[in-house]
């Protein structure tokens, strides 16, 4: 099971090993660079809302001016999109938003 791999959080040392490397419990209110958040609907490892309470939250302590941007593909798993023009587009997506940061 993912105890052998991640730890039992009943156990004091798993628990706070765990949450040393936590991301929605490591934010902090700094200055975070442009991010782009993605998410599958149908990820059945990452459910869609954990993404976007992340996104929630670093916004909510965002001290710059850089976009926390949050995108869901309603179609897509863990894996991202499936196919080879949907996968394409999510490449197309990354890139873009990377271009249009680079041009800041």
């Amino acid at each position: 099971g993912e105890f052998d791999e991640w730890g039992d959080p009943k156990e004091k040392e798993a628990y706070f090993r765990m949450m040393s490397y936590s991301p929605y419990d490591n934010v902090h209110d700094v200055s975070y660079p442009a991010l782009l958040v993605t998410t599958g609907f149908h990820d059945s490892q990452v459910q869609y809302w954990e993404p976007a309470k992340w996104v929630a939250r670093l916004r909510d302590h965002q001290q710059g001016d850089a976009p926390i941007v949050l995108h869901t593909n309603m179609e897509a798993g863990h894996g991202g999109a499936s196919g080879r023009f949907e996968r394409l587009k999510e490449i197309a997506l990354d890139f873009a938003f990377l271009i249009g940061e680079a041009r800041n």
